[in-house]
């Protein structure tokens, strides 16, 4: 009888002591769940260099310039960071399914934001090249571009947060205007290299600072398919006007 009541008394303290796979789940979600707040913050910080870097471009602002280029080295060593926490979460706890389309998606947009930020400072270098021409007229349409690259590069994000395929297909159909507006740019500058010869360099660096912007919305729309991906398991690169798979977004 006392045999038989200790079997019994060890079954129920195996009993309530958690499995090592339900272990290794919380450590996962605990792991997943501090790389998602770091994202959050790295999109922050990359949001605010947009503001600044259009800031130092439309009005010609040196200082405000050097805040953005010399914030670039920070934002790298997060996505680094970053980076290496995802990569540890493959290693040690092999996720599968839901837990790794996450994981996968994390990390590709952890990387498109590190390079939304090196766009943002390309921006701030043409801000401080077009200091030496002030007379150049700057395009205002480059003001609504970046208005509209940062606000797809936020509502991406937003949908990552919220799990939003209808906002991530919003924001991947915004890209068409983004693409309009800088072919009306580059047909701006080059009229106005047309019409004085000296606006040829600065010009071109208007030219260069639209091509810019004009990425960061591209990488926006990398965001928006990646929640996609995560939320339906479907790849819709290429593939946005596929009626089928818009089909899936419910």
């Amino acid at each position: 009888m006392p045999k038989h009541n200790c079997q019994r008394g060890y079954a129920e303290r195996r009993a309530v002591l958690p499995s090592k796979e339900s272990r290794l789940a919380r450590h996962l979600n605990h792991d997943l769940e501090e790389a998602y707040h770091s994202i959050l913050t790295l999109s922050g910080q990359v949001e605010e260099m947009i503001n600044k870097a259009l800031r130092a471009l439309m009005a010609r602002q040196h200082s405000v310039a050097s805040e953005v280029i010399a914030q670039d080295e920070e934002i790298d060593r997060q996505e680094v960071r970053i980076e290496e926490e995802c990569l540890k979460m493959l290693a040690l706890h092999q996720p599968v399914a839901a837990d790794l389309r996450r994981l996968t998606t994390m990390m590709k947009i952890n990387n498109d934001l590190e390079r939304i930020a090196d766009l943002a400072c390309n921006v701030a270098e043409r801000a401080t090249d077009l200091i030496e021409y002030p007379s150049f007229p700057i395009p205002e349409m480059l003001r609504d571009m970046a208005a509209d690259a940062n606000a797809m590069v936020r509502e991406g994000l937003d949908a990552f947060v919220n799990l939003d395929v209808e906002l991530a297909y919003q924001v991947i159909h915004k890209d068409d205007s983004v693409d309009s507006m800088n072919v009306r740019v580059i047909n701006e500058v080059t009229n106005l290299m047309k019409e004085n010869a000296d606006w040829v360099k600065p010009a071109i660096y208007s030219f260069s600072a639209s091509r810019a912007i004009e990425q960061i919305a591209d990488h926006a729309v990398n965001v928006a398919e990646d929640v996609i991906y995560m939320v339906n398991g479907v790849i819709v690169r290429h593939c946005h006007n596929d009626p089928k798979l818009r089909s899936l977004q419910s």
